[in-house]
């Protein structure tokens, strides 16, 4: 099913936390909710799940307008599952007893419920756990139990906030991938709510990001990552080496003593450039593109090594990573920028893209 959202508007005591939002999520899409504490994503997914009401604008999902001015469709009939950040189990209930409860309540018959619930746990891997105690369930596990109550009830959308936020590094990454597979075999339509930019970019169908309750940045996460359209989204999907100069008449872009080409020609008074650090590469050769950089920090980051280094004709400190498997450089080298990777931004305000 999808999604519309139209001009939502949202304020906590005179402070707005939405404004005049709008965006649209695909049917089957995993569609990713990215942003810092107090950028409003979480208020969003609230919106959509009906526990907040929005002040001004609507929400459609399909062809139901769940919200507006006149319509407001509770929780309960939206069609919807929802994972919390806390889980949200009843400790007092077996694993069966909690994913069980919310179809009791809608007067679902015994044999049915039993079905419901085998299903569900087979589909997250916890099958012929039905009578474990919550208590005795990993962090994995619960967490697998807050997706399979979500999904009992067989729900059209399904709605995660910040579910694996409680889960150590080693298995946040699994129970990440877990849901993913899930999510594109069963191809529900998911909003997926996190401040972490690897889990989206690594999760994600689309991902929007967020900024002081607008919408930055929409796109599929190798097009955000790579060709963001501002400065704010270069800097927080992933590590940024920006540099700002101004362009030649050639559309070269001057920085520090050296005028950098990018892959495309840059025009104004000011230029941004983007480059990842994995992009810049180590070389022997001057030229076009190439300054000297004189290394001033190393770290280890497992399979990959970083470096600071201060470019000389640019004025300014970049960072490089690359395998930890190449040799170990020490010095003075020099760095080539290739002008595919060199990507130019916009040097005015942040502007939301269209939905």
């Amino acid at each position: 099913m999808n999604i519309r959202i139209e001009g939502v508007t949202k304020s906590y005591g005179g402070q707005r936390v939405l404004d005049a939002l709008s965006l649209a999520v695909h049917e089957g899409e995993l569609l990713t909710l990215l942003g810092a504490s107090g950028s409003g994503k979480t208020t969003l997914l609230r919106i959509l799940a009906g526990l907040e009401r929005a002040e001004a604008g609507r929400v459609v999902f399909g062809d139901t307008v769940v919200q507006d001015d006149t319509a407001f469709v509770s929780p309960q009939r939206r069609g919807l599952g929802m994972v919390f950040q806390s889980y949200a189990l009843w400790p007092h209930l077996d694993v069966a007893g909690n994913l069980a409860l919310a179809l009791r309540e809608q007067g679902m018959p015994k044999p049915q419920i039993t079905e419901r619930v085998d299903e569900a746990l087979v589909t997250v891997g916890l099958a012929g756990m039905q009578r474990r105690a919550i208590h005795q369930l990993s962090g994995g596990q619960q967490q697998r139990v807050a997706l399979a109550r979500a999904l009992v009830a067989r729900p059209r959308v399904l709605l995660c906030d910040e579910p694996l936020s409680n889960l150590d590094a080693g298995l946040r990454e699994q129970m990440r991938d877990e849901i993913r597979a899930l999510q594109q075999r069963l191809r529900i339509t998911t909003v997926f709510v996190t401040h972490d930019q690897t889990e989206a970019l690594a999760m994600s169908d689309r991902i929007a990001l967020l900024h002081h309750g607008r919408l930055v940045e929409l796109g599929a996460p190798e097009q955000v990552y790579a060709q963001p359209s501002s400065e704010y989204a270069g800097r927080f999907l992933g590590k940024a080496n920006v540099l700002t100069g101004v362009p030649e008449a050639d559309g070269r872009v001057r920085v520090g003593a050296l005028a950098l080409r990018a892959a495309t020609a840059v025009t104004g008074a000011r230029a941004v450039l983007m480059i990842r650090p994995e992009a810049l590469l180590w070389t022997d050769a001057a030229g076009q593109n190439t300054v000297a950089a004189d290394i001033t920090q190393l770290h280890m980051l497992g399979a990959l090594r970083e470096y600071t280094v201060h470019a000389r004709e640019l004025g300014v400190a970049l960072v490089l990573l690359e395998s930890s498997d190449q040799p170990v450089r020490a010095g003075q080298q020099r760095l080539a920028l290739p002008s595919t990777a060199l990507c130019p931004l916009p040097a005015e305000t942040i502007a939301g893209p269209s939905a």
